[in-house]
């Protein structure tokens, strides 16, 4: 049964994704004495979110002053709108400090005030909490220092353009997976003792996002196919302030918000008018106190009114601000933006909402294992811990926090998978599918179908929801999945068409189950705002989850996990 330019991979613990949490769960699970396989359909340690974080991650650490993981908690808890499984979200809060602490002894270069680390206040936060290495280069120096600690790491093999398209299993039980190597096009079988996805999150499914291509919700769909349920889908965060006009070359889309963060930049309606505060939000001042969600809803219902920017957003002004300011906070970046024709004390950029981040995703306990054996998940791919809006700064704290339990848990349950001959006839078929084929069958052109995709899913299951909208977006997703077919054109070394083919069949599948829990969640909060269920219901406290099996979505409702004990009030 043996096929043609079939490559084989053997490890105790397969990590699929090298952002943040896969790199540090790679690391954990060498350090607890196991062979870890660090595999990313990129460069490792080069795609994901983790590199293109610039802003600040939150911790406990008291540095500037006294603090302790439970008031983090009680931010973190609010922000999620009584949604967040309270027992994922002390695990970010409590093992955060000492994953941030672990970071510094890295090397990751925290910024200093003293001798002791710099922290600041972030929306959201009762008092400076947040790290940060400066305000545009968080994420790339924790990417690097990441990546240095794995090419230490003796039990962790990295290999990168590869694509995972199938977990196998036995039993039950994940024992590998099928993959893609992209470079050459030949199949390769991954035989693993446990499995952890830590492939981000899915923001690639909006045609205005902030996210690296491979956020496509790869790791939603291998999860749903392998049994795994998802949980808290609809709530995808969008981040306020995207950079929408005037045109701008090699800046990152969400590189204002550092600008307002530290300077105090003030969001105008066409009228010049300053209006977050007309949608229930305290008058910002100086500060940046409004949550993302909130902020989103003042911009968009702002524009629907009829006072947007002529590009459909807000204006973001810095006018206010000294010359002499912008440059002691952003010199280098003030004379780039001279360069491309920006002078901020002059004129003010548009801004309009970009999705950014995705709060729900695999459904795990406080070990972050999967409701199926031998599957774990972390960072942005694990739902739960945010509820229905993410707190600022948490993002890099939960990746690297829930990467190092995974792989230690992992790490403790990876008995022998089953021999290769069992592995490759349970791989079989999909071995079968990768062969290369030629043409592109009835004229099928992927891309323009993920162009299709992301505009359907900007219009109807962005930021603002309706029934109608809805079912719209179901029905023509389900039009898409018929003009897509099974089939898998062409093959080969760095074959555009066959990723572009597997990545809609990937995106296809996550767009029905972020429509289908929107849908069925009729009420707005947080990041879910529904227009026809303007209101927030206490009956809609609880968590929905999602699974698909036989070719069937089955959509249901859990409580909301409490912590057992009430937590001691720390002064």
């Amino acid at each position: 049964m043996s096929h043609p330019n079939l490559h084989t991979l053997e490890t105790d613990v397969l990590v699929i994704g090298a952002g943040g949490a896969g790199m540090s769960a790679a690391i954990a699970a060498s350090q607890a004495g196991k062979r870890a396989l660090l595999a990313d359909r990129s460069l490792i340690g080069r795609g994901g979110a983790t590199i293109m974080a610039q802003m600040t991650v939150a911790a406990a650490l008291g540095e500037q002053g006294p603090d302790h993981w439970q008031h983090h908690l009680r931010d973190t808890l609010a922000a999620g709108r009584g949604l967040c499984s309270e027992p994922l979200a002390r695990l970010l809060c409590e093992e955060g400090v000492d994953a941030i602490r672990l970071l510094d002894r890295w090397g990751v270069g925290w910024a200093r005030d003293g001798e002791r680390m710099a922290q600041t206040r972030a929306p959201g936060h009762d008092r400076p909490r947040c790290v940060y290495v400066d305000y545009l280069n968080t994420g790339p120096a924790v990417a690097k220092t990441l990546r240095a600690q794995a090419a230490r790491e003796a039990g962790v093999r990295r290999v990168g353009d590869l694509l995972v398209v199938e977990l196998l299993r036995k039993n039950g039980r994940v024992v590998g997976a099928v993959a893609l190597h992209l470079g050459t096009g030949d199949p390769v079988l991954i035989r693993a003792g446990a499995t952890i996805i830590a492939t981000g999150g899915l923001t690639r499914l909006y045609r205005r996002n902030s996210a690296s291509l491979n956020m496509g919700g790869d790791g939603f769909a291998l999860a749903l196919r392998a049994g795994a349920r998802l949980i808290d889908m609809e709530f995808v965060q969008f981040f306020p302030i995207g950079h929408l006009a005037p045109r701008l070359v090699g800046f990152d889309p969400i590189m204002w918000d550092p600008f307002r963060y530290k300077l105090g930049g003030k969001l105008l309606n066409n009228q010049g008018e300053e209006f977050v505060e007309r949608y229930g939000n305290a008058a910002e001042g100086q500060g940046y106190t409004t949550t993302r969600d909130a902020a989103t809803y003042a911009i968009l219902k702002e524009v629907e009114a009829g006072r947007g920017t002529p590009s459909g957003g807000a204006w973001l002004s810095f006018r206010h601000v000294p010359e002499d300011t912008l440059r002691a906070a952003f010199g280098p970046i003030i004379n780039k933006l001279a360069k491309a024709g920006i002078d901020l004390t002059k004129q003010m950029i548009e801004v309009a909402p970009i999705a950014h981040y995705h709060m729900g995703g695999i459904r795990v306990d406080t070990d972050l294992a999967t409701d199926v054996p031998g599957l774990y998940a972390a960072g942005e791919a694990v739902g739960g811990a945010n509820g229905a809006n993410r707190l600022s700064g948490n993002a890099i704290t939960e990746a690297i926090a829930f990467g190092l339990r995974a792989g230690r848990v992992a790490a403790a349950d990876c008995p022998p998978p089953p021999s290769l001959q069992e592995l490759e006839a349970l791989a079989h078929p999909w071995l079968q599918r990768l062969a290369p084929s030629h043409g592109e069958p009835d004229g099928l052109n992927a891309a323009a179908l993920i162009e299709e995709l992301q505009a359907l899913m900007q219009t109807h299951v962005g930021p603002f929801r309706t029934e109608e909208g809805l079912q719209h977006a179901l029905s023509e997703l389900d039009a898409l999945r018929t003009r897509a077919g099974d089939g898998l054109p062409g093959g080969g070394p760095q074959d555009p068409v066959r990723l572009d083919t597997l990545d809609l069949r990937n995106m296809l599948l996550v767009a029905q189950a972020v429509t289908r829990c929107a849908l069925a969640r009729r009420e707005s909060r947080g990041a879910h705002q529904r227009e026809d269920h303007p209101g927030q219901e206490d009956a809609w406290t609880l968590n929905q989850t999602i699974a698909w099996r036989d070719g069937n979505w089955t959509l249901a409702t859990q409580p909301v996990q409490r912590l057992e004990t009430a937590q001691e009030d720390i002064a």
